[in-house]
């Protein structure tokens, strides 16, 4: 196939090579030359992402965005991760820095979803071949050492009929360097102004090229460290700095002794009050804002749980990359690399807060018992205090122990392959035959959570002993040595030391805090073999074509610690997860090039594409792709495609443990906030004035609020595949009277059916009240309803578990700029990428007459995520001598969400009476407007063949809005706008 050089191609090449983040060329960078002394050979067509067929040619019918490794050299972000997370086409990461509230085996990793759809339905590959899995489907970016990067590609387009299940929203291919030479070493450090968040990176390159071959290794050193959310005042309090004093918890570090109304009720020890005497405690101050009464809440025998949590989440990471290639010989190459790497994270939380009345895997949880030395209601101090010696239940939050996670990853990838080519006449044809190795084991260790059975003992029977002066377990007659059992005062408050408490008592911490370990395993073994090449000529080209076969295995586990399994810990019980599948896949794909060179006709080829794929856990399925190039001028291509995709469901989809959760989530029959309120439906199973219950077992202050009371998720393992399909039409254009000019307009839409969704409360409560749909409302009951009181009637139990249902559908518009201006000053290049989603909704039940809900607009819609209307970055670089420098912002459309309280904070919701097609959206709405983060990069070239740069990410320090409804966060924040200005230093020497 001839190489024609057109103004377009030469445009879209160029913008490959100097593009920045923000910019996606039309076609991809090529592979990295062979030494100048080297013939050109059959080995050097490659393929591109989103094609089999090895070829010269660039342009493809599919928008392909490139991001070159000078493009990674020239911004502030510097891991993978962050780099793909500030591409226009992607959405909410599915577990942001900023939640780390999160739990199970994925907590740590980083994680790209492409359109907001989900990140199990953007696949990751690495030099062609897929990034391994957890259990859950997710695929770790972090694990990829910057590096190693040579350059990513970003199929924004389906592509199961090339690479099989979960190519649904895009494909991302990380290629590494190969055929490197020489030495480099890169130092970066930064930190936010405020003096937190520190990052330091620390990467080593080496490459040898020789006749026959080359060898590059990459080793880099990470480390992230945390920032606190009390140390930002947008995070600093539960509800923002507009309401610091509100939604604060009942359930503190100050404890509460739950009375009978008789005897006073819940009650809190008065500060340096003897806790023996019931007249030193005081009624347990409730008021958190709820009433017009006093809508500022108080802060008063509460915890501000945001002062123990993380904002941003740590993360440490080493990693080493090994590429080799050897030409066998001139039609024969060996390739092979392998990839380690170890990912060290950590998430806080604020200390456990421990309910006696449910802690525990038995309904009612326990009490202190009466015979305890600490309980002053009891047998010892009950009489005195004039109540009859009674059992008690209690609350106390362990401020003293902060709930730690430190999930550790390590990864083992090898892949090996011998490729080459053969003619057969003229006509050439390229093979490979290849095997991928990917094991990745996880260790999660957790501290801060109470051991129930443990905590039981600490207030069981307990006396104090004359003979030592010292409080133990037991009775005089039967004691129990301190080494068996450590007696609990949970009345004492955090910072007061003696009379049992937490504080300062490393033996007590000792005997209800264990350390527990979860653990897991992934492996992913590949066996495939490919054949590609020309058949005969057309007018437009030579027909080519691409068949292929696939073996893979997929195999793993996640095994909680034993006191999770069994309920024994106040940490999310859960049981084991352990599966394995296996699929067989055969594709063809075929090139044909009609005409060429013609009058109206410079170019106009097809693309077909098909994928048959045997899967060991619910039989076959096939998928296609067509796509077409038309250019009518050489300045001018029009491009499309239509792709058929799948998903198939993962391991833990079908075989996972399943585990507790404290959900989000609204109650459709709250009486100030739900959308059934007041229904027929909801009056039969609520009181009048119903109040969904939140945290402490007080009134929720707003909708997508925490419940009181662990909900169940778990697998299903009749799930069968989600199936999609894609369009894409664009026009790319290079006008010849302006010069450096590339522009390209894409429109895309995906509808992915029999969608596997992790069901939410939310939802079901919808689905039950508002829908009218009756067999959803078995999976959940309500307590039992006093009329006089608005707070009984609330869901206190619910199982929900993954399901196929509904569909999701979205589509939108990628409009990419890139402009080049050489100048007497320097050269300019101007790069811009936007994304408009006109369209996003999603349905996640099975009613035929169910509503599906928009999420184009919204920070939060019931139960998901939002997606902005409008992502958009542009890049200005400027370059003169060894002076260069760029100029980036980073736009976000605005957001809606549920006000917080219509009646107690009118100024605060914009559009009171908004309503929605469907009624479950319906409410009361704010818009919180637009956000734009600059950054800003100088850099200067050494006469020693170095580059020193200094920069800002966010250099105007810009703040987004509170957001009540917490998108991708635990802060009433977005999680994926910048926390503060970032300042940087880099160094990179040349060897």
């Amino acid at each position: 196939m001839t190489f024609k050089t057109t103004k377009l191609r030469d445009a879209i090449t160029f913008a490959l090579a100097v593009g920045s983040t923000a910019i996606a060329g039309a076609a991809v960078a090529q592979e990295a030359t062979a030494p100048a002394q080297q013939k050109a050979t059959t080995l050097d067509r490659i393929e591109v992402t989103g094609s089999r067929i090895r070829q010269v040619d660039l342009e493809t019918a599919q928008p392909v965005l490139a991001i070159t490794r000078a493009d990674i050299e020239k911004q502030g972000f510097q891991s993978v991760a962050d780099i793909l997370q500030n591409i226009s086409a992607t959405g909410a990461p599915a577990i942001s820095r900023a939640q780390p509230l999160s739990a199970g085996e994925n907590v740590g990793g980083q994680f790209i979803s492409m359109r907001n759809l989900g990140a199990t339905r953007t696949l990751i590959l690495v030099n062609g071949k897929r990034l391994g899995i957890s259990t859950s489907g997710l695929q770790d970016v972090s694990l990829i050492p910057t590096a190693a990067v040579e350059r990513i590609e970003v199929l924004k387009d389906g592509a199961s009929s090339i690479y099989g299940s979960d190519a649904i929203a895009g494909v991302v291919n990380i290629i590494t360097r190969t055929n490197f030479e020489g030495a480099t070493a890169n130092a970066y450090y930064g930190q936010y102004s405020q003096g937190d968040g520190a990052t330091t990176r620390a990467d080593f390159v080496l490459g040898f090229t020789g006749d026959r071959g080359s060898l590059t290794a990459a080793v880099e050193y990470r480390k992230e460290e945390a920032v606190f959310s009390g140390d930002r005042e947008f995070s600093a309090y539960p509800q923002g700095p507009m309401h610091p004093t509100r939604n604060w918890t009942t359930v503190s570090q100050w404890g509460v002794i739950n009375l009978p109304t008789a005897n006073g009720g819940n009650r809190v020890l008065n500060q340096g009050g003897d806790w023996r005497r019931l007249s030193n405690y005081h009624a347990l101050n409730t008021n958190t804002g709820a009433t017009a009464a006093d809508p500022n809440g108080s802060t008063v025998d509460k915890s501000n749980t945001n002062l123990q949590t993380h904002l941003r989440t740590p993360l440490e990471s080493r990693s080493l990359f090994v590429n080799g290639v050897f030409d066998i010989t001139d039609k024969v190459r060996f390739r092979s690399d392998i990839l380690y790497s170890q990912r060290d994270a950590e998430r806080q939380v604020a200390g456990y807060p421990f309910q006696s009345a449910s802690a525990g895997p038995i309904p009612g949880g326990f009490r202190m018992s009466k015979d305890s030395y600490y309980n002053p209601a009891g047998t010892q101090w009950g009489p005195g205090n004039g109540v009859t010696a009674q059992d008690v239940n209690f609350w106390r939050r362990t401020w003293e122990i902060p709930r730690v996670d430190k999930p550790t990853s390590t990864t083992w990838r090898f892949a090996a392959g011998l490729e080459g080519s053969f003619e057969v006449g003229e006509r050439n044809f390229d093979w490979d035959v290849g095997y991928l190795y990917n094991n990745n084991k996880v260790t999660q260790e957790n501290y801060g959570n109470l051991n129930i059975e443990r905590t039981k003992q600490a207030v069981g029977p307990s006396f104090l002993n004359p003979t030592t002066g010292v409080v133990q377990c037991g009775t005089p007659t039967n004691p129990i040595p301190l080494t068996q059992c450590v007696p609990w005062n949970p009345f004492i408050p955090f910072g007061r030391t003696g009379d049992g408490g937490l504080t300062g008592n490393q033996a007590l911490q000792d005997f209800l805090f264990q350390r527990l370990n979860s653990s897991g395993e992934t492996e992913t073994n590949v066996y495939s073999a490919n054949l590609s090449g020309s058949l005969f000529a057309l007018q437009g080209g030579d027909f080519g074509f691409a068949v292929g076969y696939e073996h893979r295995k997929e195999k793993g586990r996640f095994i909680p610690d034993a006191q999770a399994v069994t309920g024994n810990s106040t940490t999310l019980a859960g049981g084991p997860t352990n599966g394995t599948y296996s699929v067989d896949e055969f594709f063809v794909e075929l090139a044909i090039p009609l005409l060429a060179d013609m009058p109206g006709a410079k170019e106009l080829s097809f693309s077909v594409a098909s994928r048959y794929s045997d899967y060991s856990t619910f039989g076959d399925t096939v998928n296609n792709k067509f796509g077409f190039k038309w250019k009518p001028i050489d300045s001018l291509l029009f491009r499309g495609t239509y792709a058929e995709g799948f998903r198939a469901p993962t391991i833990n989809d079908l075989y996972g443990g399943g585990s507790q959760t404290f959900s989000f989530f609204t109650d459709p029959c709250d009486s100030t906030f739900g959308a059934a309120r007041g229904s027929a439906a909801c009056s039969a199973v609520t009181p009048p004035g119903y109040r969904q219950v939140a945290q402490g077992g007080n009134a929720a202050l707003g909708p997508n609020s925490q419940t009181p009371v662990a909900f169940f998720s778990g697998s299903n393992p009749n799930l069968i595949p989600e199936t999609s399909k894609s369009r894409t039409l664009g026009v790319v254009w290079s006008p010849g009277f302006v010069e450096g000019l590339n522009a390209s307009l894409d429109w895309w839409k995906i509808k992915i059916e029999d969608t596997i969704v992790a069901d939410t409360p939310t939802q079901m409560l919808n689905d039950c009240y508002i829908s009218g749909d009756a067999s959803r409302c078995a999976g959940f009951t309500r307590g039992t309803v006093d009329p006089t009181n608005p707070l009984t009637g609330f869901v206190n139990s619910l199982t929900f578990s993954t399901i196929n249902a509904g569909y999701r559908e979205a589509e939108g518009y990628d409009l990419e700029v890139n402009y080049r201006l050489p100048t007497s000053i320097g050269n300019f290049a101007l790069n811009w990428q936007t994304t408009y989603t006109a369209k996003d909704e999603i349905k996640t039940d099975t009613s035929k007459t169910g509503l599906p809900q928009q999420l184009v607009g919204y920070a939060m819609s019931p139960g998901f995520t939002g997606t902005f209307r409008i992502r958009s970055n542009a890049s200005l670089s400027w370059e003169k001598g060894p002076f260069s420098a760029t100029w980036g912002a980073r736009y976000y459309s605005s957001q809606k969400e549920t006000c917080l309280s219509l009646a107690l904070f009118p100024s605060e919701c914009d559009n009171p009476t908004f309503r929605a097609e469907n009624s479950a959206q319906t409410r009361p709405i704010n818009k919180l407007g637009s956000n734009t983060f600059h950054d800003l990069e100088f850099r200067v070239a050494t006469p020693w063949n170095a580059t020193v740069a200094i920069g800002a990410n966010n250099v105007f320090d810009h703040v987004g809005p509170t957001l009540y409804s917490q998108p991708s966060a635990n802060v009433s924040y977005q999680g994926q706008f910048d926390i503060g200005r970032f300042v940087y230093m880099k160094y990179q020497q040349r060897f």
